[in-house]
This record gives C-alpha cells, structure tokens and sequence, in this order.
C-alpha cells in the first residue's frame, strides 16, 4: 500500500512554486485555485519572502495549491491513483481532494476560508504554538497542564506542538521538562486549540453547503487515524479538527497496521518524510519538493503496483 500525505502550514518557503509553474497547464491551473480562494497564489508561490507567506491566510491556500498540483501530475505521470492519503492540519483539505470527497474548486474555496478564519481568531488574543523536542511525553503533557497550554499537534517520533499563551510558551521554554528541547514557532497564533473557536463556526458554515462524496480510496483522519468511509464524515472532521489536536501519530501507527509499503509526501514536502523515517522504520519514501522529484515518487507508486 502507497499512502500519499499532504504538509501542513510551515511547510511553505519562498519561490517554491516557480519550477512547478514552468509545467504545462499549471498556471492556468493556478489561476484557478487562486480565484476560488481569493488569493494570489502565482505572486506569492514565487515572488512573496517568507514572512509574507507565513501569513495564514496565504500559507494556508499556497500549501494546499502546491499539494494539488503535485497530486495531479504524479497521477498523470504514474497512470494510477495512491492506495490512500492523509493530510496533517490544512493539508487535510487536499486529502479530501485527493480522495474525490470533494472537487479542487470546493476545496480551494474552503482553504480560503479557513485561512482568514484561523487568521482572525488568532488576532483576538495573543497566543502562540512551540515544539517540544524529546523527554517523555507524559512528563510533557504534565507540564504543558500546568502551565494551562494544550496539545496541539502529536507529531510523533519524539515531537508534540503545544499551544496557548505566550506567557505560559515562555515559561515552558525557561523551564524545559526534563530531556526536552522547546522551540517556538514562527505562528499567528494556537491552532487546534480552543482559541480556534471563532474559526470553527466560520468553516462549518462554510460546508453547510457542500454536497460530498464517499472517498474514492483510503482516507485516514488526523482526528484519531482511523479511516474515513463517507464523504459526511470526513466534512464534519476537517472542521472540527480547527480547534482539535492533529493527531498523525496515530495516522502513522494506522498506515503500519494497514500494511504501507511505502509513502509519498506532496509539495511543499519535507517534514512528514522526516516523520515517518522515524516513526515508520523502513518504509521507503519520497518528499515531492519539486517536479524532479516525481520519477522517483512514480518509481515508487508503480513499483507497488508491479
């Protein structure tokens, strides 16, 4: 099984989208997805620095743009679809996609939203999210209690985001749980928190209209890692998980047990690869950065086919 996974915010660096634009049919592709979710995608894939492009309201949409387009032409490239996929945070939406639960134009509208929701939610109170780095996890969650922050995203491997105050991120970081390193993250705010509220309504009305269909291949959620068989479902979760924790360890203790062979991670790629090489010991994997990295992604997708 071949389990393509899509990033989430953070991912994003400057001018990544340029070698994908040089493809045929991607910036009229672009435009498209840009139009649907009210950004300018093209000037900020190639031309924006990189505190332009951290704003979520543009990180969000590029991510999900960027994932999209890498989807289509390894599809094209390979002559067959992945097994399954899974998106972590925002690049749940392109999972969705991905998946035929719902069509680009739908997604990139939703991405829009969500983006400036988050945004604005995360403007009503000062907050933030830092990794923590190591240590035993308990003690952490402990600790993250203590101090009134919440998890945010259990990333495996070693790795928990929690979220909230920044007070309380500065007292973490002074006082670190012991075998651990805290790192802030350059972040508007507490995603997948309470603090998310707000962003949570927006998007739910959002979908109210949005009329789904059953996934087409394996859909695992980062609510609990399970798998998602009706297209209702997978709506409902990607709205609640705004203000829920991101749980891909569970989605990587999930595709182990659903036999994986091997994993694809989509533009803008790197973190999940390194994740998983942690994580899912062995299963080979490719990080789709830039178009060169398709032969090997379509190596690996037809090579399980074989």
């Amino acid at each position: 099984m071949i389990v393509v996974v899509c990033p989430g915010q953070g991912s994003q660096t400057p001018g990544f989208l340029s070698p994908w634009l040089e493809l045929d049919g991607v910036a009229e592709r672009l435009a498209g997805y840009s139009d649907a979710a009210e950004v300018d995608l093209r000037l900020h894939g190639t031309e924006s620095d990189a505190d332009t492009i951290r704003d979520t309201r543009v990180a969000q949409p590029l991510i999900v743009a960027a994932s999209l387009i890498a989807a289509e032409q390894l599809a094209a490239r390979a002559g067959r679809r992945p097994d399954g996929v899974a998106g972590h945070s925002v690049g749940e939406i392109a999972a969705l996609v991905t998946s035929g639960v719902i069509d680009e134009s739908t997604g990139m509208r939703l991405v829009g939203i969500r983006g400036r929701a988050m945004a604005d939610a995360a403007a009503q109170t000062p907050t933030g999210m830092s990794a923590v780095l190591g240590g035993d996890e308990q003690a952490v969650l402990a600790r993250v209690a203590e101090l009134d922050l919440s998890p945010a995203n259990y990333n495996g491997g070693g790795q928990l985001v929690v979220a909230g105050a920044l007070p309380a991120l500065a007292a973490l970081a002074e006082e670190p749980v012991k075998g651990t390193r805290v790192i802030p993250l350059q972040v508007a705010g507490a995603f997948h928190t309470s603090y998310m509220a707000s962003a949570v309504a927006a998007l739910r009305e959002a979908v109210s209209s949005v009329s789904p269909a059953d996934p087409s291949i394996t859909l695992w959620t980062n609510r609990d890692g399970s798998v998602v068989d009706d297209g209702v479902t997978a709506l409902t979760y990607l709205v609640d998980q705004v203000s829920s924790p991101v749980r891909w360890d569970l989605c990587m203790t999930s595709f182990a047990d659903h036999g994986i062979t091997g994993l694809i991670e989509l533009a803008p790629a790197g973190a999940l690869v390194g994740l998983a090489k942690r994580a899912l010991r062995g299963v080979p994997s490719v990080a789709v950065k830039t178009p060169e990295d398709l032969d090997a992604a379509v190596e690996l997708l037809n090579g399980a086919a074989a």
